[in-house]
């Protein structure tokens, strides 16, 4: 086998998987150290290779680790693995191929300390046979193999909390298999927006919950449910909220139907609902668009909390919030009842989680209501009143012009009458 070719071979392999290059380098050397004990040294020796990764010369030690004599424990039987080593807490299985006295390694090293391993130089080999070759291509693909995961699984842990691009690679069962970059992520079904359909191809935001260690590699699972999304949303498209300018002090939501956040800002001029909305809505409304058209309430932080629980409950109009016995009672006027509370009681519950309080919501008092009605019954009744008193003179002063026409009326039938009278008695005295 031939170290240089062999060395340029691996590194080239390694520059396509992205592996740096110290680490090519010392799988090389495990590798050649594992093929030349195969080669030429016993069972149960540890060899060390260091390899020069410009030139590909190797050299190589026999290693041995120092062992006090009064906690070794010495057998006939050399041992073989690590596990019969130990034979009790603190004492080891001393074997000679692996282990030397502190008293041997003090003629090589007069400042030898137990635990310290002392190395022996060997013959430099650059061939190997079949077997110790095909020996080293295996540790070398395991260890590739092995280093690529742990980079994969430490790049991927750096990102747990942040947000990244994710394509819709395919579908097993209720879970999305999407697309992140080295490796598939896996948004199950809870952290789905609930009525959000997946096709192979689209493109979403997602959410890193989770990443961990398994067996297949690293497991990294993804959310479009988890309320953070929406924070993330905000650092990405609102500049000053990435820059701390303005700062997003709360957040509650429910995926795929509404969302309330919280911001303030201590920057003088800074007016933190305008600039998390954007001009004419059009930063709130990308994120809005990502999350497939859910409601997001953009409010205010204060720091009283009867202010903050007012702008919480918007957009209903608050009478007023009092706090006491640990939870904040609301009253709001009769017609601003419903929308407070909201649809199937969303707009409290989720103001409720926005402000850390239990709240309870309530119209302003029956007594109150009650005591207005009674106010403008007597106002009716008595308008009604006066009206009939109005009505009643009215029907007076027009029976008594009723009764005057009557009188006149009869007067002057008496008086034709007695007249018609008068001209028969002079009309008869003249026939006689």
């Amino acid at each position: 086998m031939d170290i240089k070719g062999f060395t340029s071979a691996i590194s080239q392999i390694a520059t396509e998987k992205e592996i740096p290059q110290e680490k090519v380098v010392d799988i090389i050397e495990q590798a050649v150290a594992t093929a030349y004990k195969k080669e030429y040294r016993e069972k149960g020796e540890v060899v060390k290779a260091k390899i020069d990764a410009k030139t590909g010369e190797a050299h190589f030690w026999l290693v041995k680790t120092v062992v006090d004599e009064n906690t070794a424990v010495f057998s006939d039987e050399d041992g073989e693995t690590e596990e019969e080593q130990e034979v009790e807490e603190g004492k080891v299985r001393y074997n000679p191929k692996r282990h030397m006295t502190l008293e041997e390694a003090k003629k090589i090293k007069k400042d030898v300390k137990t635990g310290e391993e002392i190395e022996t130089p060997l013959e430099v080999k650059e061939s190997f046979g079949r077997i110790a070759a095909q020996t080293a291509k295996q540790v070398i693909l395991q260890k590739i193999k092995e280093t690529e995961r742990e980079l994969i699984f430490a790049e991927y842990k750096e990102k747990e909390g942040d947000v990244l691009s994710g394509i819709v690679q395919r579908i097993e069962g209720r879970n999305v298999l999407m697309d992140i970059g080295k490796i598939l992520g896996v948004l199950h079904k809870e952290e789905q927006i609930p009525g959000e359909s997946y096709r192979p191809g689209q493109r979403y935001k997602v959410y890193v919950l989770s990443v961990e260690e398994s067996s297949k590699g690293p497991n990294v699972v993804l959310s479009r449910a988890f309320p953070k999304l929406v924070s993330k949303l905000f650092e990405l498209e609102v500049p000053e909220i990435a820059a701390e300018t303005v700062e997003i002090k709360s957040i509650a939501r429910e995926p795929g139907s509404r969302t309330k956040i919280a911001v303030y800002s201590e920057e003088e001029g800074v007016d933190p609902v305008g600039t998390a909305v954007g001009q004419r809505g059009t930063r709130v409304g990308a994120i809005i668009s990502e999350l497939g058209g859910e409601k997001i309430d953009i409010v205010e932080y204060l720091e009283k909390p009867e202010d903050f629980i007012r702008n919480a409950l918007s957009p209903a109009k608050i009478s007023d919030v009092e706090i006491k016995d640990g939870r904040a009672v609301v009253t709001v006027p009769d017609d601003q009842l419903s929308l407070a509370i909201g649809k199937e009681g969303q707009n409290v519950r989720l103001a409720a989680k926005l402000t850390g309080w239990r709240i309870d919501v309530k119209a302003i008092g029956k007594e109150k209501i009650e005591e207005t009605a009674e106010v403008n019954d007597v106002d009716k009744k008595e308008t009604e009143k006066n009206k009939e008193t109005q009505d009643g003179e009215k029907e007076l002063s027009k029976n008594e012009e009723n009764k005057e026409d009557s009188r006149k009326e009869k007067n002057s039938t008496e008086k034709e009458t007695e007249e018609k009278n008068l001209e028969e008695n002079s009309k008869k005295e003249k026939e006689d």
